[in-house]
């Protein structure tokens, strides 16, 4: 057997350190040779094959070698030798072959591994344009003209354009170009800077080729602030035109009043926090641009998706919430007929507040006809399918807004809140881990990973950990109310269970209800059903295909309580829902 004192009586740590520093050395100077004279790829990865196996080459030398000359080796040890060198030259032999093939095929260089070519993909990725200006604070102002670039192209049907919490979350990371198109998979890249100085705004913009990171082209636009929308639909016209597609019309975009424009974008980037102090400060810069400009669209817009978010979250009282976000909506339309945010907000509330599928769906079409591919409106239409039970219908709008959103945490947070309605656990599971792989501290994927694996696997015990780190406490409170009384531990479930009552009752009676049919406590559960359904709680809608309910379904009481929140077979049968296929 080896031993320490074999190899220390064989020097085989000075053999191995020495034979390190050597190939290390030596492979620094191949590199800095191969970047000055162009050297092919194959030449380097041979290099480091050949470092790997002279690795062990020098072990069998050093084996051998001692204070005294060659050692004696045992048949074993022999063996275990020559399986090593055998494994190393295939493996050699492997790389150099490998290597050779993939630069043997024409128009393929490594670097454009998994990156798709203009012509078999028109797609791009708007980066975060960088701040320039002297004032760092501006920094949300070159984010927001980075993203209206990118609903500007989103308008063209032919162009794959992903989008905007995909390619931001590159933003400050030192990646290379070719790198971050492999990542989300896309043929072009749009990058750039914004200074900001005063009534002037210059834009400096350039259109990379992935797969190499050639520069097809570049421009500079200077103009005064309130020209800002003909230079977005400038720069637009000239991506299209680079990546050689036909632009059928001038995509229409409703401009926003100069003077609170930087207001709506700063709003805007606080809302995408998703936090309750982002919403709250969003509020009152939307309601600050409202005070300055009084017929600005997108800030009614804004003002009423914060609202609806603010219910959703409890941070306000529904009803009031409910009639804030409608009147801001409806201003918002009132003013711009085409403003697709307040009209898939209008969709929120009706499916969600009032109970009223079909104005929902209504809502959806009219977004849709107007812009076709807006991640937002994809959204919302997915949403209420899952609601309705149009489960296979849902999923490939949450598929095209996974590829088209690839680092966007909430995408994968969506679908698998549709898999965990269509109870496809496992499936469920993998897109909540994936969107806390994105953002660690998301809100409800926890939580959506805690009840796959206790309703769905029977996994109580993984449950209750799942749930101990989410951050949303009502749900916190219920799923562990649930696993504890899965586990047999009923005192502590009754206490997390009676916490969430008195904390969160009345305002979201959804859970407690569900809370009580998962215990099969069904006259408990019915008297919550009943108060959600009259307070018109958001959730009461999610009760419908909910596995926690399956204890309720054979109850007398369970078509009445459908039937009160438009949810009977009958009433989901008669719902007429259209669902374009998005690129089209």
């Amino acid at each position: 057997m080896l031993t320490l004192r074999q190899l220390r009586k064989r020097k085989v740590g000075q053999w191995v350190l020495g034979y390190t520093a050597v190939a290390w050395a030596a492979l620094q100077v191949a590199g800095m040779l191969a970047s000055t004279y162009g050297w092919s790829p194959t030449a380097m990865r041979v290099g480091v094959a050949l470092s790997v196996l002279g690795f062990f080459i020098t072990l069998v030398i050093a084996w051998f070698q001692g204070e005294r000359g060659v050692q004696k080796v045992t048949r074993v040890e022999v063996i275990l030798i020559a399986l090593i060198m055998v494994v190393g030259g295939a493996w050699l032999w492997q790389t150099v072959r490998n290597t050779a093939e993939s630069e043997a095929v024409p128009g393929t260089p490594l670097v454009s591994a998994g990156i798709p070519t203009i012509e078999q993909d028109p797609s791009i990725a708007v980066l975060p344009l960088e701040n320039m200006s002297t004032d760092k604070e501006q920094q949300y102002f070159s984010d927001g003209i980075s993203e209206e670039l990118l609903n500007v192209l989103n308008k063209v049907p032919e162009l794959r354009v992903i989008a905007r919490t995909s390619s931001f979350a590159f933003k400050g990371q030192d990646i290379e170009i070719p790198e971050i198109a492999r990542r989300l998979h896309v043929a072009s890249i749009l990058q750039g800077s914004v200074r900001r100085a005063g009534g002037r705004v210059r834009i400096a913009v350039q259109l990379v080729r992935a797969t190499d990171g050639a520069q097809l082209w570049a421009d500079t636009y200077d103009r005064n602030f309130d020209d800002i929308f003909q230079v977005q639909d400038e720069i637009a016209a000239s991506v299209v035109d680079q990546l050689k597609i036909k632009l059928l019309k001038a995509p229409i975009v409703t401009p926003v009043d100069p003077r609170v424009y930087p207001l709506v974008l700063q709003a805007q980037a606080l809302f995408d926090q998703q936090s309750k102090e982002g919403r709250a400060q969003a509020l009152l810069l939307f309601k600050q641009a409202l005070n300055i400009a009084p017929n600005e669209s997108r800030a009614w817009a804004g003002l009423g998706r914060v609202y609806i978010n603010q219910s959703i979250y409890s941070e306000m009282p529904q009803a009031e919430a409910a009639k804030l976000a409608r009147d801001a909506l409806n201003k918002a339309l009132s003013i711009d007929p085409r403003n697709v945010i307040a009209i898939t907000g209008l969709a929120r509330l009706a499916a969600d507040f009032d109970f009223d599928a079909q104005a929902a769906a209504d809502y959806n079409k009219r977004a849709l006809q107007i812009e076709p591919n807006n991640l937002v409106a994809i959204n919302t239409l997915g949403i209420l399918l899952s609601n309705v039970g149009r489960f296979d219908e849902a999923l490939p709008l949450y598929d095209y807004r996974v590829a088209h959103d690839p680092a966007n945490p909430t995408a994968y947070n969506n679908r698998g809140i549709t898999r965990y309605y269509a109870r496809q656990w496992d499936a469920a599971i993998d897109d909540f881990r994936s969107a806390l792989r994105l953002s660690p501290a998301f809100v409800g994927a926890r939580n959506g990973i805690a009840a796959s694996l206790l309703a769905g696997k029977g996994d109580a015990a993984g449950a209750l950990r799942e749930i101990d780190l989410e951050p949303d406490e009502a749900s916190r409170l219920q799923v562990r109310a649930l696993a504890l009384y899965s586990l047999g531990r009923t005192r502590e479930s009754n206490a997390a269970l009676q916490q969430l009552i008195k904390t969160y009752g009345d305002q979201q009676p959804t859970l407690v209800a569900l809370a009580y049919a998962y215990r099969v406590d069904r006259d408990e559960a019915f008297k919550w059903l009943g108060k959600a359904a009259s307070s018109h709680d958001p959730a009461a809608t999610s009760v419908a295909f909910d596995v926690l309910a399956d204890s309720l379904r054979d109850d007398p009481r369970w078509q009445p309580f459908l039937h009160q929140i438009g949810y009977a077979p009958e009433q989901l049968a008669s719902i007429k829902i259209e669902v374009p296929k998005p690129g089209t």
